[in-house]
Formats: C-alpha cells, structure tokens, sequence
C-alpha cells in the first residue's frame, strides 16, 4: 500500500498492553497488539482506543513504538470492570476518543473496531469523521451461546447479539479468521457475504520460533528432564481446562513410570485470588480429587515475553476447548516447533491439521484426548516430525503477511462506491496453502 494512513483501532473492553492470562486477556490483546506495530512499521500511524482501567497510568503509552500509540480513555469506573455494564459508559468513551482526537489535530482515515463493544463504539466515531469501518469480531454472542446451552451463567446477553447484529449490517467491512466463521457470520446473522473477508490472524516470528529445550527450560526455571504438558489461556469453562486434567489423570495412571517427570503447568488466571474466581476453585478441587496435585501446576498468568520459553520447553501445548474462534496459543505453539492437540472446534479446526502439524480431537472427548498425549509422549519421532511442520506451516502467518491482507480491505473500504463489491475470489484473502513445502 503507496499511501500511509491514520487509522484509529478500538479494543475498548481491554488494552492490548495488558498481561495475558486475565479474566480479559488473551488472543484478541495479542492480534490488536500487534497488528498494530506491523501497520506502524509500515508507515501508518496508529492510535490504538481503549477504556482506562488505572488512574495511575499514562493516559497515553508509547510502547507499541515508533508510529503507533495506546490512549487510555477514562469512561466508567478506571479499573477492572464487567464489560457488559461497560456498554452503558461507549458514550463517555467516544466523547473521549473525539476530545484526543480534536486536541491531537487529527483526522483518521480508517476505524478498524474489536468486538462487539468497540463496533458499537465506531457508529458513533464515524458520524463524527466519515471514516469506513473494518471490524473483527473476535468471539461471536451466539456461537457461545451454542456452546453454552446447559450452562445459563455463561450464556451472553440478548443486548449483545443485538448489538453484533446491528455491526453486521453498518460496517464497512468484517474480517473473519477462517472459513468457519465466515459461515457464521453469513448464516447466523444475515451478514452480507460481500463485505466478509477471510484474513487469519499472524504471528510474531520474531519472538516465536524454536529455542533449544535445555535453554527454554533454564529461562523458566523448570528441571530439564521434565516434560512439559502446557496449556495457556483464560480460565473459564469455555476452554476445557477440566477435560485436560482428567485426561491427564488417566495419562498417569495407564503410563505411571512417567508420572515423576511429568509437569503441566496451566498459564492463565490467578490462582492466589481464588475467592474471586469460581473455575479457578472447581478447578483446583478436581486437580485434588484426581489426585494429579504433584502433576498439574496453576502458574497464573505470564507476560507475553516469556511465552516463547514454555512453548519450546514443552513436548506439547494442549487446547481442549469447547469454542475457539480461532486459536492464537496453538499458531504460537507451533511457530516455536511445538505440536498441538485441540479441540476439533471453530478456528482449532482450520489451524491444526491432524497429524500433520498436531492432533485434533472431539470436543469433550477425554479418552481421545488422553490417547494422543500419550502418543506424543511415547513417540518421540513423531513429536519432532510434527513440530518441524508445524513450524513451517506457521511460518505463512507471519505478521507481514497478515498485514498487507489488512491494508488490501482497507483500501477496498476507502475506495467505497466508487468500485463494485469484490466478488469472494477479489476479497482479501489469507492465503490457505504455505508457499514453501512442509515435508
């Protein structure tokens, strides 16, 4: 792209500079994160929007780089909050993003909104500069109310699903992360199939890549003949985290002279604030009633740098969701050379390709799961074999590539009623095969 844009991305619900792991913080803080240094580092200028949760912060951090900059918006209360009360303060957070906005002398050229609250967000911002909107919704309202069926607490909100809806229609452009969501967007909520987009999200290869065990594991002070069984993530019951220790309970007990080198470090939540967390509980509860205590590890949640280490320590990383949209861990994982078993759901579905870069499994289906960690546990040629491809299929993710998809719908949104809608063999595109040859 020859023109260098301003382009105003809104994470409202949660900042991209934010430790991973939180209640909050995951997949979609990495993607806004760092989308947003690869536009910087193409000549853009980035302002990434998001709601103040610390009064004591800079209300306006640099740490993105040159180019690109994270203003915290104060609307609400300046800390951790529901984000679906956060709704009722989007018109204190626009008034904010506009006040910067107008005191910065700035006029963006494109708003490129983050679920479902930063869509609803970007109608406003709109009206005000009459730029286009691309929007990614991350996780969609209703494909977790599927999920969700019989538990009522973790169904989302009628004021959600009517809010993705409205997004549907208003948006310049929506960008889906597989073909499965695409399908969803269509089907489910009626999007116009000529304004959906199919551009997975990347990978830093900079950061991920394959780093020699023995070191991985002195960088994380784990002994080095342990092996690593690793999950990252949210603790919630969405991601399945009880389905991998009861797995892991039978792992032990069919292969018991494995048991005392074995390790299972869970890299999310805070295990220390249990009162606050009732997943984190029931979770510790059944670690105790499967008697796996000396084996599963509660680490809570790490920062994004040291990430790379316990990928590359692990024999391999474990995702055993009931929904993922797509599945940031499992592109990382496999960029540091790391095979995956996932769940067989959502973007786990597209990313993974069974035998080949990981396994995938049934959702819910615990003996499958136990089988194939078992496999990559006693198969060592078969670990490394998938690792090795896996890192090349991760490879055509890197960042780079993502990011031309990017500004190539960007390009499409500004250019609006002057050229016809692309047809779907036109759109922008991630590529679905790697250029290089995976042996």
């Amino acid at each position: 792209m020859s023109n260098h844009l301003r382009i105003a991305i809104l994470s409202v619900h949660t900042c991209p500079l934010a430790t991973l792991g939180g209640k909050e913080t995951g997949g979609m803080n990495v993607y806004v994160r760092d989308l947003s240094r690869e536009l910087a580092g193409r000549g853009h200028r980035v302002d990434v929007y998001t709601r103040s949760q610390n009064p004591d912060i800079p209300r306006i951090s640099q740490r993105l780089g040159t180019g690109a900059r994270v203003i915290h918006v104060p609307a609400g209360p300046e800390r951790p909050y529901d984000k679906h009360r956060v709704y009722d303060h989007l018109p204190e957070f626009v008034e904010g993003v506009l006040a910067q906005a107008e005191s910065d002398d700035i006029e963006y050229d494109v708003i490129h909104s983050h679920y479902w609250l930063s869509g609803a967000a970007a109608r406003k911002l709109r009206d005000a500069w009459g730029a286009p909107i691309v929007h990614m919704f991350h996780t969609l309202g209703k494909m977790k109310n599927v999920v969700a069926e019989t538990r009522p607490r973790e169904q989302e909100t009628e004021r959600r699903i009517a809010v993705e809806t409205d997004i549907m229609g208003f948006a310049d452009a929506l960008i889906a992360a597989t073909p499965a969501e695409e399908d969803q967007l269509t089907q489910l909520y009626g999007a116009d199939p000529g304004k959906v987009h199919v551009i997975s999200p990347g990978v830093d290869i900079d950061r991920f890549h394959p780093i020699p065990t023995a070191h991985a594991k002195e960088r994380i002070a784990i002994c080095p003949d342990r092996r690593i069984i690793l999950f990252v993530g949210r603790i919630e019951p969405l991601k399945g985290i009880d389905n991998l220790l009861k797995a892991i309970a039978r792992v032990v007990d069919r292969l018991p002279e494995l048991r005392d080198g074995l390790c299972v470090p869970i890299i999310g939540g805070e295990p220390h604030r249990i009162d606050e967390d009732d997943e984190m509980i029931r979770l510790q509860e059944l670690r105790e009633k499967l008697g796996i205590r000396d084996v599963v590890t509660f680490l809570g949640s790490k920062n994004q740098d040291t990430l790379q280490y316990y990928y590359s320590a692990a024999e391999m990383v474990v995702m055993p969701s009931d929904y993922e949209s797509f599945g940031m861990v499992a592109l990382e994982a496999m960029a540091c050379g790391t095979p995956v078993i996932a769940s067989d759901v959502g973007g786990l579905a597209f990313l993974v390709k069974d035998g080949r870069t990981g396994y995938r499994v049934p959702a819910g289906d615990i003996e499958a799961l136990a089988e194939r960690i078992g496999h990559l546990l006693t198969d060592e040629l078969s670990r490394r074999r998938i690792g090795q491809r896996a890192e090349c299929w991760a490879e055509t993710y890197a960042w780079s590539n993502i990011a031309e998809q990017i500004e190539c719908v960007y390009s499409q949104v500004l250019a609006g009623a002057e050229t016809p809608v692309p047809s779907s063999n036109e759109r922008c595109h991630t590529p679905s095969a790697p250029p290089v040859p995976c042996r």
